[in-house]
């Protein structure tokens, strides 16, 4: 999971996914584009909204996104289309490039972006929490069809 700062979409995202699905059998993470925040922990609005859902993103810490996720990842899962170019421009292969898609291309409405909610207010994470998690809904019920 992949967004610019790695503290408010892709922690969410991580958090969310890990909840649906067996960690024996499927390992998830995040990361960012921009190293702004490496070490630190997710924003207090995505900790908290995760929280409200039963979530516990706390102990998760910033990262980059390195080239060397190309060989560690399946499938990266991006949350915009700026983020989505980022990664494509990393990659080595066209087998890398097909591991890169966008997060909601998962559901059956196409193509969308996650809104970064970090100047949004409560709302904006909320709305974001709700677009994630139907995403990761999908996901995870495809993996767990497959183990």
């Amino acid at each position: 999971m992949v967004c610019l700062g790695n503290i408010c979409r892709s922690p969410l995202a991580e958090g969310i996914l890990k909840s649906k699905v067996n960690s024996a059998n499927v390992y998830v993470d995040s990361a960012g584009t921009g190293g702004y925040h490496i070490g630190s922990k997710p924003d207090s609005r995505s900790i908290e909204i995760a929280h409200k859902f039963g979530i516990d993103i706390t102990n998760q810490r910033c990262r980059k996104f390195h080239i060397s996720d190309f060989e560690r990842f399946d499938v990266i899962y991006v949350m915009d289309d700026s983020n989505y170019e980022n990664i494509l421009d990393l990659a080595n292969s066209a087998s890398d490039e097909q591991k890169v898609k966008l997060l909601l291309d998962v559901l059956d409405y196409g193509p969308q972006e996650v809104p970064d909610p970090y100047y949004g207010g409560k709302d904006g994470f909320k709305n974001v929490y709700h677009m994630i998690d139907e995403a990761c809904s999908k996901i995870a019920n495809s993996l767990n069809q497959l183990n």
